[in-house]
């Protein structure tokens, strides 16, 4: 037989038994449900990184139309120029390809239809490339702008973290200030004025490195060992131009944040306890000092490719930045459009995995309420 004791034991022990999801889900309800979404930290900036790039989706789509420019018109007289003379029977052509592409239906409708292909991913034809995708031409031309700038941000992040991290360092060697004072004041110049001096010293005067292009005139693109250091050899230029740019911005904002914690406790405490002054300096000094610098890393993003698209210009850098160039010159709303959404989405979700991720680069950090 068993016992009461035992009987108010087992029934204690089936109610305070964890229960399983959907069992949780069932008897909450689907309000309490909602209520606790809406209370989660990562669910509302979920929805509120949803509600950004809605916003910039529709101003991206309103500026051009706003202009009053007619994007399959400009292209046409653009080719007719190009022939000598104008070409009788343009505004019959300009209208089968609005038709094609959807220009000729109302505002509204046109709205519609492209928040509808943006959430299936399809930003639609090419004007100036046309029947060329847009998703096409960003797909041949992000491989090299990811190149180029993933390389230069991780170089520029770690170099100048490290480097205004031993600035703000008061056991330092002295002679560390005179290494890294010239990459301050290059954070200063422009990057795209960098790379023009780089062009003018190390490709006009002294011809040491290629001034232009990803690789050589006449070379075809495969994977092998001699393309690759091509692609290496190209990419230096550039490459420097935008990393000399970034040190001098990371270092400084480093610098400053080292020595705004000399003075707090958990280092008076490290240095009292007798550890070791590498150990105070990479634990206590850079771990906490480098926490601004990882917001300001996604912040940063929008800056650098917009630097970058000068530098790609100068250099004729088949990435992201030489495409919008080109587009915005032959007036092609459809690949201007794409190329901004793809840098405001990617900015959009990097500063939110961020966001999500900060409670475990600093635990002083809590995004769950009572």
């Amino acid at each position: 037989m068993v016992s009461p004791a035992a009987e108010t034991a087992s029934e204690h022990d089936e109610i305070t038994r964890p229960q399983t999801r959907l069992q949780v889900l069932r008897s909450a309800g689907f309000m309490a449900v909602a209520l606790a979404l809406y209370r989660s930290y990562v669910f509302r900036r979920f929805f509120f990184l949803l509600f950004v790039i809605w916003v910039a989706a529709t101003v991206i789509f309103l500026i051009p139309r706003l202009s009053g420019q007619d994007p399959v018109k400009e292209k046409l007289l653009l080719e007719a120029q190009r022939g000598g003379a104008l070409q009788s029977g343009l505004d019959d052509i300009a209208k089968t390809y609005q038709a094609r592409l959807g220009l000729d239906q109302p505002l509204l409708v046109q709205y519609r239809n492209y928040l509808y292909d943006l959430v299936r991913f399809d930003l639609g034809p090419s004007i100036s490339f046309f029947p060329r995708s847009v998703n096409s031409i960003i797909a041949d031309s992000i491989i090299w702008s990811i190149g180029l700038l993933g390389t230069t941000i991780i170089l520029g992040f770690v170099i100048g973290t490290l480097a205004g991290a031993l600035l703000g360092w008061p056991r330092s060697h002295g002679s560390l200030q005179f290494l890294f004072m010239p990459f301050l004041t290059l954070a200063a110049i422009p990057q795209y004025l960098l790379g023009i001096i780089l062009v003018f010293v190390f490709s006009a005067s002294w011809a040491l490195l290629p001034s232009f292009g990803a690789y050589s005139p006449g070379t075809l693109p495969e994977w092998s060992f001699g393309f690759v250091l091509e692609v290496l050899e190209h990419s230096i230029l550039p490459g420097l131009a935008l990393l000399l740019g970034a040190l001098g911005f990371w270092a400084v904002g480093m610098r400053g944040m080292m020595i705004n914690n000399q003075g707090e406790d958990f280092m008076i405490q490290a240095d009292a306890k007798g550890l070791k002054s590498r150990r105070i300096f990479f634990r206590y000094g850079v771990r906490n000092a480098m926490l601004p610098q990882v917001t300001g890393l996604a912040l940063a993003l929008g800056t650098l490719f917009t630097g970058a698209i000068l530098i790609e210009r100068i250099f004729l850098y088949p990435g992201l930045g030489d495409i919008l160039f080109q587009a915005i010159r032959l007036s092609d709303f459809f690949v201007i459009r794409g190329i901004v959404m793809t840098v405001i989405v990617s900015v959009a979700v990097a500063t939110f995995l961020l966001d999500v991720l900060y409670p475990y680069l600093d635990p002083r950090v809590k995004y769950t309420q009572a």
